[in-house]
Formats: structure tokens, C-alpha cells, sequence
């Protein structure tokens, strides 16, 4: 194990919607993961850049309140329906930017990558999706859609960076 491996560290799981935008936050020292806050950022069914505000306001807090080490943010995949996207793709955005104050590093994953890391399966549901993070988090119950959404990105960026670090440490061993 590294001194990297070793550290505790806080990350910041964001995933953007423009209903709802999910965050979770956990602490990951080595292989050993704990939940520290999860929920959803509603943002109501009114003027869609009041929703952006209240996304960006929202996850500025987040940051400041919680001060993580490191954000992972869920990038925006195009699906058949183009004005989805681009909601989603300006929810996310609000997001980042409320990150930019922080030079806290963000790091971003593509949807079918955190399905690979939780599930084992890029194709895998929101259900088999909230049963992973719930076993691997030990928690009693599932969270809600959102809110495991937002941890499994958070769970996906500390296996990311566990693995990295771990490579690092062997490549620069064998020298």
C-alpha cells in the first residue's frame, strides 16, 4: 500500500439534472469507503435558468460547506432526444461552475465508466446501479436514484484513483 492509498480523502459526487441534480459525498481511505452526505439538489418545475441558479448556488454551497478533496462529475452522453441533452448538458454545467472558485481538482466520467466500476457492467440499470452502491457502502437501505447516482460516481472516481495510484507505485518501483 502507498502513503497515497493510505490517506483519507473527501470526494464530491455530482450528478447533474435539471430536475434534479444529485450529489454524495464520501470519504475513501484505501479500498475502505464510508458515506459522509447524499441527497438530491430539486430544483422545481419553474423558469429554466431559476433551476440553473438554484444548481449553481446549491453545489457552490456544497463545496464550501463540505470542502472536498476532489469532485467526479457524470459527463452529459447524447441520447435520441437533443433538448434533453442540452438541459442536461447546462444543469451540468451550472454544476461545474459553481467548482471553478474552489481549485479543488474536478475529474469527469462517462455514464457506461461508473456502471463499469459500481455494477462490473457499462450497461447496467439505476436499480442494479443503487444495490451496488448501497453493498458498498454498507448501508441499510438503497438511496434514492439520484443521490446513488451521485455516490456512484464519487465510489467510481476513488476505485479510478486507488487504481492509478497503485500502477504508479509499480511502475515507479520497478525502476
Amino acid at each position: 500500500m502507498t502513503a497515497r492509498d493510505n490517506a483519507s480523502i473527501t470526494i464530491l459526487g455530482i450528478d447533474p439534472g435539471s430536475r434534479i441534480t444529485g450529489y454524495g459525498i464520501i470519504t475513501a481511505q484505501g479500498d475502505k469507503l464510508a458515506v459522509v452526505d447524499a441527497g438530491g439538489i430539486k430544483t422545481g418545475k419553474g423558469d429554466f435558468q431559476d433551476r440553473l441558479k438554484i444548481i449553481f448556488a446549491s453545489v457552490r454551497s456544497l463545496v464550501e460547506e463540505t470542502e472536498p478533496d476532489e469532485i467526479a462529475i457524470e459527463r452529459v452522453f447524447v441520447n435520441r432526444n437533443a433538448d434533453s441533452a442540452l438541459k442536461l448538458g447546462h444543469a451540468r454545467a451550472a454544476a461545474l461552475c459553481a467548482t471553478f472558485g474552489s481549485e479543488i481538482p474536478v475529474h469527469e466520467y462517462a455514464a457506461r465508466e461508473i456502471k463499469q466500476a459500481i455494477v462490473g457492467r457499462g450497461g447496467a440499470d439505476k436499480v442494479q446501479v443503487q444495490h451496488m452502491v448501497r453493498m458498498l457502502l454498507s448501508l441499510k437501505t438503497a438511496p434514492q436514484a439520484d443521490a446513488a447516482d451521485a455516490l456512484a460516481v464519487a465510489i467510481c472516481h476513488a476505485h479510478t484513483r486507488l487504481t492509478a495510484g497503485r500502477l504508479a507505485a509499480a511502475v515507479g518501483g520497478g525502476r
